[in-house]
């Protein structure tokens, strides 16, 4: 089923190859580049495609974040009336151009086409049998399966020992440092969920998530290691420049930077006092020049 997936991969990364092996990379630091840099402009290639959808993605969150308190009064107001709920909200979809299924869709994408890059590498062995699957020539599958990182084969694990070890290791670490640190990026510009199951949900993608990579370290190839590296640092830079493009809203609103505090105050107590002096919600704002009085700090 999933075959033409497996031959757009392997076309990708042998139009790659072609590329650096005619611009005559070579090898040297005991690297075959014309195959470690086709492994990493397959990365270049899927998430350009891509780009365009998950910009929609994003819009499309922005937009369900937007219409979160329309989303609130309807569910007051429909309360135990599921059908009429279902129908405003769906009006609501439309009406605000919202679609609470984009948010999933890239992701759903990415995952076939990683299960392509784990099977093609996977299979570079001179041992396999019929070498010209998948449209590789038995000359391009052979230097492939000798294709070397630092003199370690693209297609070792981290059981092989000595340097393949090491190696996966270390783009093993880069791997699980990134996914921390991309979900890390996001926590510190929204901050901390209020709600106890969205709290839950945000400490299972920053803990949870990079700590059952270190099985996936365990047991992946050294090549597909790479790959997901890279993505990984692709993903990090995307999502910086998407937060300051496309900034994230928090009931409808966007997020307000935290104070920054100067030398010798602190950052607790300047936010502490700035919340006491906001108005309550709902409450009718005072006057002080008709006997209102500020609210008291402390």
């Amino acid at each position: 089923m999933l075959d033409p997936i497996y031959y757009a991969v392997s076309w990708v990364m042998l139009a790659w190859h072609w590329v650096f092996d005619e611009i005559g990379v070579g090898e040297w630091l005991s690297t075959n580049w014309d195959w470690v840099l086709s492994i990493v402009f397959l990365v270049l290639t899927v998430r350009g495609i891509l780009f365009p959808l998950f910009v929609k993605q994003i819009r499309s969150q922005r937009a369900m974040q937007a219409i979160q308190p329309k989303m609130k009064a309807l569910q007051e107001k429909h309360k135990g009336d599921r059908e009429t709920l279902q129908k405003e909200m769906m009006e609501l979809y439309r009406t605000e151009k919202a679609n609470p299924l984009m948010g999933c869709l890239p992701l759903l994408i990415q995952m076939p086409i990683f299960l392509g890059v784990f099977h093609v590498i996977r299979r570079l062995d001179s041992g396999q049998h019929n070498p010209t699957l998948y449209g590789w020539s038995e000359a391009l599958f052979h230097s492939a399966s000798d294709a070397e990182l630092f003199g370690v084969s693209i297609g070792a694990t981290l059981r092989n020992g000595g340097l393949a070890t090491v190696l996966c290791v270390i783009f093993g670490v880069i791997m699980i440092a990134t996914t921390y640190l991309t979900s890390r990026q996001m926590i510190l510009k929204t901050g901390w969920s209020e709600d106890p199951q969205q709290r839950m949900v945000q400490r299972l993608m920053l803990y949870g998530i990079p700590l059952t990579m270190i099985i996936s370290v365990s047991a992946f190839p050294l090549g597909l290691i790479l790959y997901w590296t890279t993505t990984n640092i692709f993903s990090l830079g995307q999502q910086f420049w998407v937060l300051k493009k496309y900034p994230p809203l928090v009931n409808g609103k966007p997020v307000e930077p935290k104070p920054k505090a100067k030398k010798g105050e602190d950052v607790e107590l300047i936010e502490a006092q700035r919340k006491a002096l906001a108005p309550k919600v709902g409450a009718k704002p005072t006057n002080p020049k008709k006997g209102g009085s500020k609210p008291k700090v402390g």
